[in-house]
C-alpha cells in the first residue's frame, strides 16, 4: 500500500521573508511530507525586492528544510495547487482581523476547488505583531530590526535602504 504524499503550499509576497513567516514554514514543515512556498509572480505589482530578490532570499533562508521548496505561479492560486497535486493550503494568522480575512479566503478557495484545505497556524506570541509592511516602514526610521527578520534579509534591507530603492 503506497503512502499518499501530502502536499501544502504557503503562499505570499514576502516582500520581505519575515521570522513570523520562517516560523510557520519550519513548524508547517514538520507537518506535511512536502511544503511548497509560493510566491506570486506579479509584474503589475512593485515591491521593495523583485521577484527573483524573493524568491533567493527565502531559498538562502529555508536550505535546512529538506522538504520544502520555493515555487513561483500566476493567476489563481488553487488552481496551481490542483494542476500539482498540492491538497492543503497553509496559512499564518497574527490577530483577529488576519482571522476574518483568512476565512473569507478560505471559504472563497473551498468554492472554488472543493478538495483543497486550508489549516491556520497561529503565529508563535513572539512574531504575532511582525508583517513585512511594518518591517518596510519602521527600517525607513533606521529602527532595529535584527530580531525581526532573518540576518541575509536584514543585510539586503539595508542595502536597499541605503540605495533609496
Amino acid at each position: 500500500m503506497n503512502k499518499q504524499v501530502r502536499k501544502a503550499m504557503f503562499a505570499g509576497s514576502f516582500d520581505p521573508i519575515t521570522n513570523g513567516h520562517l516560523d510557520i514554514i519550519n513548524r508547517a514543515a514538520h507537518i506535511f511530507d512536502e511544503l511548497q512556498i509560493g510566491v506570486l509572480n506579479n509584474p503589475n505589482k512593485q515591491g521593495l525586492f523583485t521577484f527573483d530578490e524573493r524568491v533567493n532570499l527565502i531559498d538562502s533562508c529555508i536550505g535546512h528544510l529538506d522538504n520544502v521548496k520555493v515555487v513561483s505561479f500566476n493567476g489563481l492560486l488553487v488552481k496551481y495547487c490542483e494542476e500539482n497535486g498540492v491538497d492543503t493550503l497553509v496559512r499564518g494568522i497574527r490577530t483577529g482581523t488576519d482571522v476574518e480575512y483568512e476565512l473569507q479566503m478560505a471559504r472563497m478557495n473551498k468554492e472554488l476547488s472543493p478538495n483543497i484545505e486550508t489549516i491556520m497556524l497561529p503565529s508563535s506570541t513572539n512574531y504575532s505583531f511582525i508583517s513585512s509592511s511594518l518591517i518596510k516602514e519602521v527600517l525607513i526610521f533606521d529602527a532595529d530590526i535584527k530580531n525581526l527578520v532573518p540576518e541575509i534579509v536584514l543585510k539586503e534591507l539595508k542595502k536597499k535602504n541605503q540605495k533609496g530603492d
